[in-house]
């Protein structure tokens, strides 16, 4: 849900050609598996298509391929962590709703998002409320990383005068 999300708001920025979001989980349990149904729901109502989302499993090349690396969760966040192969992998792992104005400063172990797929539709809701929360922050970020890369201003990035980021969110 949370790939699909941040997709949309890149897009809505400007951003779309330049940031590829995509999303997996730590492990194979779901591959292969459609988007659940209820988050389907959750972003058919607010006009976003998730019927191509594929469920895949996170791959460890993906540390020196990826720019930004986003858990949604404690368990996925330290799992990263351990997994980082040196201190550059490490720093592009960060709690998703670190990007929250209303959660600056708090522990990683506040800033967890409990997976919606144990509970019902409000769990669903209530996630969405969460990402939602925090994808300015995100996108902000990440402009402002595109930014500082080519050397350009933020309007620049958004005109397309800078090289792309790729971002992965784990749920």
């Amino acid at each position: 849900m949370a790939a699909l999300m941040l997709t949309e708001a890149f897009e809505a920025e400007g951003l779309g050609k330049l940031v590829v979001v995509d999303s997996a989980g730590t492990t194979g349990y779901e591959v292969g598996h459609p988007i659940d149904p209820r988050a389907a729901r959750k972003l058919t109502a607010h006009h976003i298509a998730s019927e191509d989302h594929v469920a895949r499993q996170w791959r460890r090349e993906w540390f020196a391929e990826r720019d930004l690396i986003l858990a949604l969760d404690v368990d996925h966040f330290g799992w990263l962590q351990e997994g980082a192969p040196d201190r550059e992998s490490l720093a592009k792992v960060l709690m998703l709703r670190s990007f929250d104005p209303m959660m600056v400063g708090r522990s990683s172990l506040d800033l967890g998002i409990e997976d919606p797929w144990y509970g019902g539709h409000t769990d669903f809701d209530n996630t969405w409320t969460l990402i939602k929360a925090a994808i300015p922050g995100i996108v902000r970020y990440v402009s402002d990383a595109l930014a500082q890369d080519s050397g350009s201003s933020a309007s620049d990035v958004r005109n397309g005068a800078t090289e792309h980021q790729q971002v992965t969110s784990m749920s």
